[in-house]
């Protein structure tokens, strides 16, 4: 990863022997300039204004005021939907055909940070105030709930391509409020592993990307082998995300990331870092423990203490490593895969899927 503020051993694990710039690769933008005019197709053709205006400006292309905003607006990196194409071609098919497949794992992907949002009080995303604190909490869970649906719409009207996919999405869209709903129980405990972590965030996060990288070849028509392969790659290369999201919820710099500045360590959360962190039987970790179980941090410099004795217990270290570990599974992957295909896969695909997964454990927002 690139630095990610000040540098202790956790962070310097992350930079140890691999070259760490965070520059999105060429596929992101490719992939959004082919996918965004489908998904703008697909939030107008949202039932109602108002869910119109929410995920609207939830995305980037409508201000508070409901005024356009220039540029193709989407926020994030657009990972998923990236994924979703190269896998169309990765089973032999064309980048056209994973576009609805790609526009519906990115309206999941909104839909779960519309309502994951709330759930977190979070009230900033992308350096702006989130939906529901502009619109209310009741029109942003609504319009995470349109969103969804256009999503299912959105791959019904593919035919029988969206028909092949549409089984993998709502596997994934299960497996990510299964794995919500496990984060919202671990928050309340003090007594949580790293096994119940790492479970959790297979649910919230890889379970959506395992679809992404693969759901794109369903709707090709890639043979079972292809698509598990592809699967295997997108759930570690999920971990990886989640493992990274984590340590920059720690020690990210909020003009990178646009969100809050050490969330995770004022509210205490039990990210995959700050579990290890607690669960290492350092005399560190006793000083952490005991400074979470007062409830969230308010001062400034209980945060920036708390973060000091994180990276000495050895959580940041720990979840450097697990994400190039998961990276390196991800790659072994695009590696098994040239053996299951029968078509051959677009050229620089794999290629592409192998950047992006590096860029994934790299980047510092």
């Amino acid at each position: 990863m690139a630095e990610l503020g000040a540098t202790g051993k956790g962070e310097q694990a992350a930079l140890d022997g691999v070259d760490r710039s965070s520059e999105p690769p060429a596929v992101l933008a490719r992939a959004r300039a082919l996918v965004v005019p489908a998904l703008r197709a697909a939030v107008d053709g949202l039932h109602g204004e108002q869910m119109h205006r929410i995920a609207a400006y939830h995305l980037g292309w409508l201000d508070a005021d409901g005024r356009p905003l220039p540029g193709d607006g989407v926020g994030g990196k657009a990972i998923r939907p990236a994924l979703a194409v190269l896998s169309a071609q990765a089973a032999g098919g064309t980048a056209s055909q994973g576009v609805p497949a790609a526009v519906a794992v990115e309206l999941v992907h909104n839909f779960s940070l519309l309502h994951d949002d709330i759930m977190d009080r979070d009230v900033e995303r992308r350096h702006r105030p989130t939906a529901w604190v502009v619109f209310g909490e009741g029109q942003a869970i609504l319009a995470g709930n349109a969103m969804l649906m256009a999503a299912v719409d959105v791959l019904v009207r593919d035919g029988a391509a969206g028909q092949r996919a549409l089984p993998s999405l709502v596997t994934a869209v299960e497996g990510l409020i299964d794995g919500q709903s496990a984060d919202l129980d671990l928050s309340t405990r003090r007594d949580v592993d790293l096994d119940e972590v790492l479970a959790m965030e297979a649910g919230k996060t890889a379970a959506l990307l395992a679809c992404s990288a693969s759901i794109g070849a369903l709707a090709a028509g890639a043979d079972a082998s292809v698509v598990d392969a592809l699967a295997g790659y997108g759930h570690e290369l999920g971990m990886a995300f989640q493992l990274v999201d984590d340590i920059l919820g720690i020690t990210g710099d909020a003009a990178a990331t646009g969100k809050s500045s050490s969330s995770d360590v004022r509210a205490g959360k039990q990210s995959a870092p700050i579990v290890a962190a607690l669960n290492s039987g350092t005399a560190a970790s006793e000083q952490l423990a005991k400074m979470l179980a007062a409830g969230p941090l308010v001062s400034d410099d209980d945060v920036t203490h708390a973060t000091k004795l994180i990276d000495e217990a050895g959580g940041l270290e720990w979840a450097a490593h697990e994400a190039d570990r998961r990276l390196a599974l991800a790659l072994g992957y695009l590696d098994a895969l040239s053996l299951q295909q029968k078509i051959p896969a677009e050229p620089g695909t794999t290629s592409d899927l192998a950047a992006l997964a590096r860029y994934v454990v790299e980047r510092d927002r």
